[in-house]
C-alpha cells in the first residue's frame, strides 16, 4: 500500500467515522429521553424538542452548510462545525435544566449542519470518479445506514449503564480527535471562482427550511388542521419560492439553478426524499414496538436492532461494485422494493409477538433493501455535481434526507395514532393491542411509499450515469496531493 494510498484510506475513516456519530446522535438521545425527563423535570409535552431541537436547526441549515463550505473551505468549515458540535455535546451533557439542555441541542444541530454537507464533499475532492469513489461512498452509505439503528443499540447501553448524559459526552473525544487529525488527513478545497455571498439567498433558505422543518415536527401537536400548521407552512413555501426567484437573478447565488439540469442528481435527490420517509419511521416504531408491546428493556430492545445495522453496513458496503458495473438504477429501485417488501413483513407484527418471526425476519429483509439504497442515492446525487459545486450537491442532498424524514415520521406517526385512537375507542381496553394497530398500519403506510419509491426510481434515474462509467469532472483538488 502506497502512502499516498493509506493516506486517503485514513481520511475516509474519519469521514466516515464523522458521518456514523452525526447519524447515529439524531437517534441515540430517543433511548435516553424518559431519563431526561425524569431528571431535568420536563414537561411531557415538551419532551420531544430535545430531539426536535436537532432536527430544526440541522434540516434548515444544510444547504447554507454546504455551499459555504464550497465558498470559505470544505476542510476549515468541517473542523469549525465539529468544534461546534462537540463543544455544544459537552454543554448539553452539563446541562441543569430543560432549557439549557434544548439550547445546546439546536446549537448542536448548527455545528452537524455544518460537518454533514463538508465531510460528503470532501469524499468527492479526494477520491476521482468511478470504481475508487463509489466504494468510498459504499463505505459511507454503510455507516449512515448503520448509524440509525445503532443509536438505540448505543443509546440504550450508555443510559442504563452511565446516565443519560453519556450520549452526549461520547462525542467529545471524538470530535478533538477529529480536529486533530483534519490538517494531517484532509486536503482544503473550495470554488475558486466565487465571488462575492449571497445575503438574501441565504436568509430565504434558511427561513424557509427551518420553519418547514419546525411545522412538519409539531404539526401532530398543533393539529395537522390547525391555525398553526397552515400558517407556518404557508410562510415556510412562501421564503422557498422567493429563493428561488433571488436565485434566478442573482449573481452569486447561494444554489446556482442549473444544478437541477442534472437529471441524476435531481432524481436521486427525490428519491432520497421519498426512501428517506419510510425508513426513518421504522427505527422510531421498531423501538417502540419492542419496548412498549413485547416489554423489552432499553439495553434487550437495543441489542435487538443489532442485525439491521449489522445487515445494512454489509449490504451497503457491497452495493459499490454493483453500481459500477451496472449504474444506480436497478439496484436503487431494487433495494426499495426490498425495503418496502420487509416493512410490510414488519406490519405484521402482533401483540404476542416473538422477536424470531416479529422483529428479526423483517430486520434483515429491510436491511438488504435500505444497504443497497442507501449507497445509491448518495452516488445518484452526488457523482454529476462539478467539484467546485461539491458542497451545494451535498448540502442538497443532506438536505433531501433530513426533510425526507421529518415528513416521513410526521405522516406515519399522524396515520398510527389515528389507528391507535379509533381502536381505544371502539371499546379495546387492552393498550398494546391498540398500540400495535397503529404500529401495523404506519409500518404498511412506510412499505407503500418505499415500493412507489422504488417504481418512481424507474422513471426518474437514467440507465446509466458518470459513477457508473468512472466518468471525471473537472476538479480544484487534486487528489494524488492527498
Amino acid at each position: 500500500m502506497t502512502h499516498t494510498t493509506q493516506r486517503r484510506g485514513l481520511a475516509l475513516a474519519l469521514l466516515a467515522a464523522t458521518q456514523f456519530v452525526l447519524v447515529l446522535d439524531a437517534s441515540i438521545v430517543g433511548v435516553a429521553l424518559p431519563s431526561i425527563g425524569k431528571d431535568l423535570e420536563f414537561a411531557p409535552e415538551d419532551l420531544s424538542w430535545v430531539a426536535n431541537a436537532y432536527t430544526l436547526t440541522f434540516g434548515g441549515l444544510l444547504l447554507l452548510g454546504g455551499r459555504v463550505a464550497d465558498l470559505v473551505g470544505r476542510r476549515l468549515m468541517f473542523m469549525v462545525g465539529m468544534g461546534l458540535f462537540s463543544a455544544t455535546s459537552l454543554v448539553g451533557a452539563l446541562s441543569v435544566n430543560a432549557g439549557m439542555l434544548v439550547g445546546a441541542r439546536a446549537v448542536q444541530g448548527v455545528g452537524a449542519a455544518i460537518v454533514a454537507p463538508a465531510a460528503l464533499s470532501l469524499i468527492m475532492t479526494i477520491f476521482t470518479a468511478g470504481p475508487e469513489r463509489n466504494k468510498a461512498m459504499g463505505v459511507i452509505g454503510a455507516v449512515a445506514g448503520a448509524g440509525g439503528a445503532a443509536g438505540s443499540i448505543l443509546g440504550g447501553g450508555l443510559t442504563e449503564w452511565l446516565g443519560w448524559e453519556s450520549t452526549l459526552y461520547v462525542n467529545v473525544p471524538i470530535g478533538i480527535l477529529a480536529i486533530a487529525l483534519s490538517p494531517w488527513l484532509l486536503p482544503e478545497a473550495k470554488d475558486p471562482g466565487a465571488r462575492g455571498f449571497d445575503l438574501a439567498g441565504a436568509v430565504t433558505a434558511t427561513g424557509g427550511l427551518a420553519s418547514l422543518v419546525y411545522t412538519l415536527v409539531d404539526a401532530n401537536n398543533a393539529g395537522w388542521r390547525s391555525a398553526q400548521t397552515f400558517g407556518l407552512g404557508a410562510v415556510s413555501l412562501l421564503l422557498i419560492a422567493l429563493f428561488f426567484v433571488i436565485e434566478s437573478r442573482a449573481a452569486q447565488p447561494l444554489m446556482p439553478l442549473r444544478i437541477f439540469r442534472l437529471g441524476m442528481l435531481r432524481g436521486a435527490n427525490i428519491i432520497a426524499l421519498l426512501s428517506t420517509m419510510a425508513m426513518f419511521p421504522m427505527f422510531f416504531y421498531m423501538t417502540f414496538y419492542m419496548q412498549q408491546v413485547l416489554g423489552y428493556g432499553p439495553v434487550k430492545a437495543g441489542m435487538a436492532a443489532l442485525p439491521l445495522a449489522l445487515t445494512i453496513a454489509v449490504t451497503a458496503g457491497a452495493a459499490s461494485a454493483l453500481i459500477t458495473r451496472i449504474g444506480v438504477r436497478a439496484p436503487m429501485a431494487a433495494g426499495l422494493v426490498v425495503t418496502g417488501a420487509g416493512l410490510a413483513w414488519f406490519s405484521r407484527m402482533s401483540v404476542d409477538g416473538s422477536f424470531l418471526v416479529d422483529v428479526l425476519g423483517p430486520s434483515i429483509v429491510i436491511g438488504v433493501g435500505s444497504g443497497l439504497a442507501f449507497v445509491t442515492t448518495t452516488v445518484g446525487a452526488t457523482s454529476v455535481a462539478r467539484q467546485e459545486e461539491a458542497g451545494l450537491a451535498s448540502g442538497l442532498f443532506n438536505t433531501a434526507q433530513q426533510f425526507g424524514g421529518s415528513l416521513g415520521l410526521a405522516v406515519v406517526v399522524a396515520i398510527a395514532t389515528a389507528r391507535t385512537t379509533d381502536v381505544l375507542e371502539g371499546g379495546e381496553r387492552v393498550a398494546a393491542v391498540a398500540l400495535t394497530e397503529g404500529y401495523r398500519i404506519g409500518m404498511l403506510t412506510a412499505a407503500g411509499i418505499a415500493v412507489a419509491a422504488g417504481l418512481l426510481a424507474l422513471a426518474l434515474i437514467p440507465g446509466r450515469s458518470a459513477a457508473g462509467q468512472g466518468q471525471e469532472v473537472t476538479a480544484t483538488a487534486d487528489p494524488a496531493t492527498i
